[in-house]
């Protein structure tokens, strides 16, 4: 039996004695070093937790027939190792102790429901950037002494270098410091930072609706314009946890956004030649974690993860390139492709005709001087295709 147990920073003495029970009964123990000095191990197995973490899962199934504690921060299921353990060991028993965001609200005296949550453990601080909004509450547990610090430059780089910083460190025990932020401050590695997100200037980091401004990317012209951006989003409808497949990614603008309206969508940019500019405007709008593809379609597609929803932004005419993304499409997945060219229209509708969806021809125009006056100036009108595959489709009827 293999058991979780969330371990606040009052030891031992904060837990009930049930679960110290537990603990004690347990003839492997498995932790860090800074939970494993918290216990008595002898006599046990001590299973530290290495790098690759796979490594201290392939132990721990060597000895699950035996009885199994991992010990793990506060709540484990809440940026904590939980989560890894039950998706290797699903049967385990979670027993969680007050997570430091719990005691950092309480402290604070902020609503819950009203904080927005992250971890920068493992992860890169340029995440921080698509939760930031004016007047928003951020709980953000720190990699190490030098996050807060991190943190306040990215705040001080977006405009938001009016926010309230507070550190909070070892929260729930002895050493418990609460204070606000100091750039000459020293941190201990075990800190929380609060943020009062407050703006001194316009941030096109403020909104997760998709359409941020062209000038918010860097690109070199292949770039799917604010607009047509907008509607193209819409018609991908992302939801929480769908991966997407960006195919011909350009700069990437189509990922990024999809990433921004909710912090579990997943993408993949798929892109051949411009993958620093994919990965510079990834890091400056807040999703790093982006997942870049360098390589050429259709051939690169075919070991990546199973997408929800594919879009085809350049490319469409490259042979087998639209079948593949169909074949590899699930039933009810979406595809939406956009096409300038007679060409690649054309294609789009053969598609069309023989799969379902929508056709719709976009046209965009903006003021622009004619002689002393104004017109209006019509941008190259976009042909759109958005389908969804039907679940009793076969995958082979469309090829």
């Amino acid at each position: 039996m293999i058991t979780i147990v969330g371990i606040g920073e009052d030891g031992l003495a904060g837990l009930p004695p049930s679960v110290r029970s537990i603990i004690a009964s347990a003839a492997v123990l498995v932790g860090g070093e800074r939970h494993l000095q918290m216990v008595d191990t002898t006599g046990k197995i001590v299973i530290p937790w290495q790098k690759p973490i796979q490594k201290t899962i392939d132990l721990i199934r060597e000895q699950q027939d035996r009885s199994v504690c991992i010990l793990a921060s506060g709540d484990p299921l809440w940026y904590g190792g939980g989560k890894l353990i039950l998706q290797s060991f699903p049967q385990s028993v979670v027993i969680p102790s007050l997570s430091s965001f719990t005691l950092a609200c309480a402290r604070l005296r902020w609503q819950m429901e009203d904080v927005e949550t992250l971890s920068l453990c493992g992860r890169p601080v340029d995440l921080l950037r698509s939760y930031l909004s004016p007047r928003a509450r951020l709980l953000v547990l720190s990699s190490n002494g030098e996050t807060p610090h991190h943190i306040a430059k990215v705040l001080q780089e977006t405009g938001y270098d009016r926010s309230e910083i507070t550190v909070l460190s070892h929260l729930g025990g002895e050493k418990e410091t609460i204070g606000a932020y100091q750039p000459d401050a020293r941190f201990p590695p075990l800190n929380l930072v609060a943020i009062e997100c407050r703006s001194s200037r316009p941030s096109v980091l403020r909104s997760r609706v998709p359409g941020l401004p062209d000038s918010a990317y860097h690109h070199d012209g292949q770039l799917t314009k604010q607009p047509i951006r907008a509607l193209t989003l819409s018609a991908l409808s992302p939801a929480p946890g769908e991966l997407l497949w960006d195919v011909g990614a350009g700069c990437g603008s189509i990922a990024i956004e999809w990433l921004r309206s909710h912090p579990r969508c997943r993408a993949i940019a798929i892109e051949k030649t411009r993958t620093d500019y994919i990965a510079t405007n990834a890091s400056a709008l807040g999703v790093p974690h982006l997942e870049i593809v360098q390589g050429e379609a259709p051939q690169i597609l075919q070991d990546l993860p199973t997408p929800d929803a594919i879009f085809i932004g350049g490319g469409i005419t490259t042979p087998n390139l639209l079948a593949t993304c169909w074949e590899k499409l699930p039933p009810w997945g979406r595809l939406v492709a956009n096409a300038v060219t007679l060409e690649s229209q054309a294609l789009i509708y053969q598609w069309q005709q023989k799969v379902g969806g929508s056709l719709t021809r976009i046209t965009i125009e903006q003021p622009s001087p004619l002689g002393k006056f104004q017109a209006w100036k019509p941008a190259t009108p976009v042909l759109q295709w958005v389908c969804q595959k039907q679940g009793a489709m076969s995958h082979k009827s469309a090829t």
